[in-house]
């Protein structure tokens, strides 16, 4: 007779975790993204956001059983940091908090690259002081630039390890070729890099590289950046403020647009066969992947976690991941 799931402190059904890589961490199989809430007013920022709703997100996602927290310096140029440190106040049991470096504010709202040494520690102790807390449990070179810069970034970050600053050290964005190179220095323990629906490259070298290595993935933007939720519209991307880096991209306009909302209708049919959003099947289709220990999902107001959430106890069955791929083609034609 099949077992009732195991419910949480809160009554919710429990998130099934997986390692990551061998950082000994047991992460939730989706975690909390914290790039949107990070707001406008910067070069890849999403446009106007309410702390208090950011806030209210992150601690729905902590009843709910996530148990990691993403961010980044860049993200509104440490705004989100700051958010994430409120959020953390006064908890009992805080989550793993991952962040990265490598990304400055140039004075205008755009990002700058550095990897220099200094800036890095700099970076470091500025995160650990918005965030408040003792050490941060992941840090991660953000992205790999400037490339001529990443060995003495990387050294930096294995300093801070050392240190006791950061308990465990990866990277954002790096190939093969760069990863290879850095480990050179020192262990890399964890990679993140893009991958869903929309951007499947990881799966021909990073991931794969990644699980033969033992190195833990965590991926980003497995929506798409909001794009295989079923909330995207055509209306909805044209009433999106000036600031919200998507007006601009690529995949939101024509002729990319019609494919990916056509493609997000096909993950609603396959969703409501389990009782999902087609938002928690894509999620769920790079979980699928043996190479990913977790997902990284965004959210910018409570009501918008728990139909994501779900994606971290969605198994796609085989039939499932047979019509995913052959929607995807399907959509590729249009």
């Amino acid at each position: 007779m099949p077992q009732a799931p195991e419910k949480n402190a809160n009554g919710a059904e429990r998130l099934r975790t997986a390692p990551l890589g061998e950082t000994g961490m047991d992460i939730t199989r989706v975690g909390f993204g914290a790039w949107a809430i990070g707001g406008g007013g910067w070069e890849f920022g999403w446009g106007p956001q309410e702390d208090d709703a950011s806030i209210a997100s992150i601690h729905r996602a902590l009843e709910l059983g996530v148990n990691w927290i993403d961010t980044a310096a860049a993200y509104g140029f440490g705004r989100s940091e700051q958010v994430v440190g409120r959020a953390l106040e006064g908890l009992e049991q805080r989550p793993y908090v991952f962040t990265k470096c490598s990304l400055l504010d140039d004075g205008t709202g755009r990002v700058r690259h550095s990897l220099n040494r200094e800036s890095v520690l700099r970076e470091a102790e500025a995160s650990v002081r918005r965030l408040g807390v003792d050490a941060i449990d992941l840090y991660q070179i953000h992205w790999p630039n400037p490339e001529p810069e990443i060995e003495e970034g990387w050294a930096a970050l294995a300093e801070l390890k050392e240190q006791g600053v950061v308990r465990h050290i990866g990277v954002s964005n790096f190939d093969v070729d760069q990863l290879r190179r850095i480990q050179e220095i020192a262990p890399v323990e964890t990679i993140q890099p893009p991958y869903s629906l929309v951007d499947p490259a990881a799966e021909e070298k990073i991931l794969p590289y990644a699980e033969q290595h033992g190195i833990g993935a965590v991926v980003y933007s497995p929506m798409g950046s909001g794009l295989l939720t079923g909330a995207m519209t055509r209306e909805r991307i044209a009433a999106m403020p000036a600031d919200d880096w998507r007006r601009t991209d690529p995949r939101f306009t024509e002729p990319l647009l019609t494919r990916y909302l056509a493609l997000a209708d096909r993950l609603r049919a396959i969703g409501e066969r389990h009782g999902a959003t087609p938002g928690a099947v894509a999620v769920a289709w790079t979980l699928a992947n043996p190479a990913v220990d977790g997902a990284i999902t965004g959210f910018r107001r409570p009501d918008q976690v728990e139909a994501v959430v779900t994606a971290a106890n969605l198994q796609l069955t085989e039939q499932d991941l047979a019509e995913i791929d052959a929607a995807e083609i399907e959509a590729a034609r249009r």
